[in-house]
């Protein structure tokens, strides 16, 4: 299959289009390097650097595909807080020209990188698809916005999509990891603390209503994430937006993290206690039942693999 993956040089992306060329498939990366990396992208692949809000680029990246996956946005909850305008204009007004072009080029399949973070404080655990919505933030809304047009454009324009939410991804594969500036993940920044051993970890907060009092999250490796993605290029059907939640159904908590850590690298975790930040949930867990069902995937790597991997590309890159 010929395939545009926006964003293909990000985190998650560069793993995505990996996989996909080790399967055979043709892939163009379209980004505009603000956050990712050109050297991630896989040599086999055809690298065209642009912007979402750039129409006439993305008519042209989309000759000849026959499906995309889109991963290209902003993505940091506080930043978009601050700037709003930027995650509106990037996220929603870049998709939609994004949907747009896909229709003039007859090209009406496409597996979206949504988040979790769309259904805000969660009134249950493990999360579900038919919890409510209600993001805290302008990047949780304009998630929840793209899943939105998707739905109408897969009735009005008989899309097939697929929206995949999920929440912290973790884990390296080879060469391709987390290279973010600023880095607001647990893992790396754990990690950091432990390879600059002059660091102090900070938790937030050692009360939470959870099993050792520090909050509790559901990490996803990278690699696992990618086999969902690539799975969902297969389960589209026209007319159709599927929502699916991935994640652990169980999760783990900061601690869990830190002991991960100490296991992995051998050293310990310098750590001191917070005051909770303003918006932390105690729990964060999204259900996999329906990705199970439609896709047929679940995560296989665990804890200590993520970390062992992290810690791994970390070592290398430092």
């Amino acid at each position: 299959m010929k395939i545009l993956v926006t964003g293909g040089a990000g985190y998650i992306g560069s793993v995505v289009v990996a996989d996909l060329i080790k399967l055979g498939h043709q892939v163009k990366v379209f980004d505009d390097l603000s956050t990712g990396h050109e050297d991630a992208i896989d040599p086999a692949a055809t690298f065209i650097n642009g912007s979402m809000l750039d129409k006439l680029a993305l008519a042209s990246a989309l000759h000849n595909c026959e499906a995309v996956i889109h991963f290209a946005a902003k993505s940091l909850v506080g930043e978009s807080v601050t700037n709003p305008e930027l995650y509106w204009n990037t996220n929603l007004i870049g998709t939609k020209n994004l949907l747009t072009a896909m229709v003039q080029a007859d090209v009406r399949k496409i597996v979206f990188s949504s988040t979790a973070a769309v259904y805000g404080d969660p009134l249950s655990s493990p999360i579900t698809e038919t919890a409510q919505t209600i993001p805290k933030s302008p990047y949780g809304e304009s998630k929840l916005a793209v899943d939105d047009l998707l739905s109408e454009f897969c009735q009005s324009e008989k899309f097939a999509a697929i929206s995949l939410r999920y929440f912290n991804v973790a884990g390296a594969v080879g060469n391709l990891g987390e290279r973010h500036s600023p880095e607001t993940h647990l893992i790396p920044n754990i990690l950091s603390a432990v390879l600059n051993s002059e660091h102090i970890f900070e938790i937030y907060g050692d009360s939470w209503p959870t099993k050792d009092g520090t909050c509790i999250r559901d990490y996803i490796h990278v690699a696992d994430l990618s086999v969902a993605h690539v799975k969902a290029l297969t389960k589209l059907t026209h007319g159709t937006h599927h929502i699916l939640n991935l994640g652990t159904e169980t999760g783990s908590s900061v601690l869990d993290v830190v002991a991960a850590v100490e296991a992995v690298t051998g050293k310990k975790v310098e750590t001191q206690i917070s005051s909770p930040r303003d918006g932390d949930p105690a729990i964060l867990v999204t259900s996999n039942k329906l990705a199970k069902e439609i896709l047929g995937w679940e995560p296989v790597y665990d804890l200590p693999k993520i970390v062992e991997d992290a810690y791994e590309f970390m070592k290398a890159n430092r």
